[in-house]
C-alpha cells in the first residue's frame, strides 16, 4: 500500500520552483574526483553576480527608498528563516562596527530565534503568525523598511513579515530566487534573483544563498553611503572598538586628508576618537566641537560638513 503525501500541495509546489529543480547531469556527481567537482562548483558560482546584475534597477529603487526613511530615524529590518534569515542577523550584525549604527537600527530576525541561527527550529519558518509577533515586538512605523528574505519565494515567515508590515504602513522589499514569487508580488519593491537549479538539488544555501549575501551587501552598503556613512569609499564612520579598528581609524583619517602621523594623532584625541570629525578638523582647520556642530546640522554628512565650513 503506498503512503499518501502528508503535504501534496507542498510538493506540487516545490517541484515547480526553479531553485528545486533536479538535474540529471548531475545525477553522478559523488562519482567525480574532487577537483573536478570543485570545477563544477566554481563554474556554478561564476552565475550567480550576472543574475544580481539583472535586477539591479530594482536594488537601487529599494536602496533609495529605504534610504530616505532610514533618514528619518526608521529601521532596516530582514525577516528570514533557515540560510536567508541566518543572512540577514549576519548581515545587521555587521552593521554597528563598520558603519556606527545604532542599537536597533539595522536587525536581522530569523525564524525561531536566535536559537535558530546554529539548530534548526522545527516549523519555525512556516508561521507567518511568528513573524508577526516579532515584528510587533519592535513597533514598526511608517519610516521602518522589512525585508523579506526566502530562496523559494514563499517561506510563510517570510511572506508573512511582508504582508505584515505593509499592513502596517512600512516599507516592504521581497528577495526570493524564483520567478512569480509570493514575497515579491507582497511586497512593493520586488527583487527576483534566479540563480536556477542549485548543484545539490535544493540545497539554496549554495547559489541562492550566495545571491541573497550580494543583494543583502548592496541594501546595506549602498544605504549607508547615501546617509553619509561614507567618505569616497572610505568607511568614515567606523567603530574603533579594538586595536585592528584603531589602526584603521587612522589610515582612514590619513588616506583622507593625507596628514602627518602626529597631525592625525592630535585629530584623534580632540575629537574622542571620531573619525568622521578628526577629518573634518584636519580639512576645515576647525576645533573639535566646531566640527561635531558641523557635522550635526549636515546630518552626519562629511561632504556637506565640508562645504558648510568653507563656505
Amino acid at each position: 500500500m503506498t503512503a499518501t503525501p502528508r503535504h501534496p500541495d507542498l510538493r506540487s509546489q516545490l517541484e515547480s520552483l526553479t531553485t528545486e529543480a533536479f538535474r540529471p547531469e548531475l545525477a553522478e556527481i559523488d562519482r567525480m574526483s574532487t577537483l573536478d567537482i570543485a570545477r563544477v562548483m566554481n563554474g556554478e558560482d561564476t552565475a550567480v553576480p550576472a543574475a544580481v546584475a539583472e535586477r539591479l534597477p530594482e536594488i537601487a529603487a529599494a536602496v533609495d527608498a529605504v534610504a530616505a526613511r532610514m533618514a528619518r530615524g526608521g529601521r532596516l529590518v530582514y525577516a528570514g528563516a533557515g540560510t536567508a534569515g541566518r543572512l540577514g542577523v549576519l548581515d545587521a550584525s555587521e552593521c554597528p562596527p563598520t558603519f556606527n549604527t545604532a542599537p536597533g537600527q539595522v536587525v536581522g530576525l530569523i525564524a525561531g530565534g536566535p536559537d535558530a541561527m546554529v539548530t534548526s527550529v522545527e516549523g519555525a519558518e512556516d508561521s507567518a503568525e511568528l513573524a508577526r509577533a516579532d515584528l510587533d515586538a519592535l513597533t514598526l512605523t511608517a519610516d521602518d523598511t522589512v525585508v523579506g528574505v526566502s530562496a523559494s519565494g514563499r517561506t510563510p515567515y517570510a511572506v508573512g513579515a511582508v504582508e505584515h508590515a505593509r499592513a502596517l504602513g512600512a516599507l516592504t522589499i521581497g528577495l526570493a530566487c524564483n520567478r512569480g514569487s509570493a514575497l515579491a508580488a507582497a511586497a512593493e519593491h520586488g527583487i527576483e534573483v534566479v540563480t536556477g537549479p542549485e548543484l545539490i538539488t535544493g540545497s539554496t544555501r549554495l547559489k541562492a544563498g550566495t545571491a541573497q549575501k550580494l543583494v543583502l551587501n548592496m541594501l546595506s552598503t549602498m544605504t549607508m553611503i547615501r546617509l553619509g556613512k561614507t567618505y569616497g569609499n572610505l568607511m568614515v564612520d567606523v567603530r574603533a572598538s579594538n586595536e585592528k579598528l584603531r589602526a584603521r581609524s587612522r589610515r582612514i583619517v590619513a588616506l583622507a586628508t593625507g596628514a602627518a602621523d602626529d597631525e592625525i594623532e592630535r585629530a584623534l584625541a580632540a575629537t574622542d576618537g571620531e573619525v568622521k570629525h578628526a577629518i573634518l578638523t584636519l580639512l576645515a582647520d576647525v576645533d573639535g566641537p566646531t566640527a561635531a556642530r558641523l557635522l550635526e546640522d549636515s546630518g552626519g554628512h562629511l561632504r556637506a560638513a565640508l562645504a558648510a565650513a568653507k563656505g
